[in-house]
């Protein structure tokens, strides 16, 4: 059961990104663009403070050694 949702899982990511080009490419309106999506989400303080944290465990995690 556990590995059919992990498959699940794993397929879902590629087709939800294959949606959103698609969505993308016909209505380009649709979907905010990524200097937009920065702008709104680096206007707040701890998202900031959060995105920091994020990549920086991300690199002491997987990137040192």
């Amino acid at each position: 059961m556990i590995y059919v949702l992990v498959v699940v899982g794993y397929v879902l990511v590629p087709v939800a990104g294959l949606a959103l080009v698609v969505v993308s490419r016909v209505k380009p309106a649709a979907l905010a663009g990524l200097g937009e999506l920065l702008g709104h989400v680096f206007a707040v303080r701890a998202a900031r403070v959060t995105l920091l944290l994020f990549v920086w465990w991300l690199g002491w995690h997987f990137l040192v050694g």
